[in-house]
């Protein structure tokens, strides 16, 4: 299970066909302001062995988190599931932000530098919640409630690693000559903002990905 902004750069087949020594879950730990303080592990990238999680109800347990019943932060850190039926697999397997030679996973985790959405407008809505720090969430409520959803929120800006946006678009470029995306359908993406305007300008930029690329 990843989440969509995971970009594998190597063949996943190595942890695919992985022992998981009779644990339930692979996964990596957190780091930053949600695993550095507590046990928060990083479910964006997960080894999941279906038939010792039958106790998973997806359906009823998203219902739950829609209605209030269930806590986010404490059901996408594991929180929920015994620690012992965890275990954790090499960092590079969701590696944050770092595109380096033993990255086998890629996660653009920090959304203000996502490389496709450069330079629209900021559209989705920081934390409201700073434990250490509470009068800072009051701030941006009511920012949200008096002025907008967006008001003052500024841009995306550039990923400081080049070499990040080039896999990125390489990849896009991919999925382009390839058919499995339409020129079409990525420029109604870029109407809505979803997607850098100059999208096809960089790509046009961007070698074909090959084996040593990364």
């Amino acid at each position: 299970m990843i989440d969509p902004d995971v970009f594998a750069v190597a063949d996943v087949w190595e942890l695919l066909s992985r022992d998981m020594g009779g644990k339930a879950i692979l996964c990596r730990a957190r780091t930053g302001s949600k695993g550095r303080f507590d046990r928060c592990m990083a479910s964006s990238v997960m080894l999941l062995d279906n038939a010792r999680l039958r106790h998973w109800q997806v359906e009823e347990q998203f219902n739950q988190m829609f209605t209030g019943r269930r806590d986010y932060m404490r059901w996408i850190c594991l929180k929920t599931e015994p620690a012992e039926t965890i275990g954790l697999f090499e960092n590079e397997w969701n590696d944050f932000d770092k595109l380096s030679t033993a990255t086998r996973m890629l996660h653009t985790t920090k959304r203000k530098t996502q490389p496709w959405k450069t330079g629209l407008p900021i559209d989705h809505r920081p934390r409201e919640k700073f434990p250490y720090f509470p009068p800072l969430a009051w701030v941006m409520k009511l920012r949200r409630k008096w002025f907008g959803e967006y008001a003052f929120l500024g841009h995306y800006r550039p990923h400081p690693d080049p070499l990040q946006e080039r896999l990125f678009f390489a990849l896009l470029k991919e999925c382009l000559q390839q058919g499995k995306l339409s020129e079409s359908g990525v420029r109604e993406q870029m109407r809505h903002n979803h997607v850098r305007h100059d999208a096809f300008e960089v790509m046009e930029k961007i070698p074909p990905l090959t084996p040593t690329t990364f």
